[in-house]
């Protein structure tokens, strides 16, 4: 199933992720954002679980933003956890 995130408080506009029926995430796309590290976040995402993602990239703080891009994927990941 594939999921459209909005995040909030980075640079990136859009976190497009498709998740497998086992809760594997089988990819992530970002819009905007610092592409050569958005790229790499989403390779060493693909094949994990949702839960262990999220427990990796949870409270990563971005310039004392209070987030970060790693972080908003975890948003959205724990969205995506509570629909399935």
């Amino acid at each position: 199933m594939t999921y459209t995130y909005t995040p909030h408080g980075v640079c990136s506009k859009q976190i497009t992720i498709e998740v497998n029926d086992d809760e594997t995430i089988e990819s992530i796309s970002f819009l905007g954002g610092c592409h050569g590290n958005l790229q790499g976040i989403s390779a060493l995402a693909k094949g994990r679980s949702i839960d262990e993602v999220i427990a990796v990239l949870r409270g990563i703080d971005c310039r004392g933003r209070g987030t970060s891009c790693p972080d908003q994927l975890a948003n959205a990941l724990e969205q995506i956890k509570a629909e399935l």
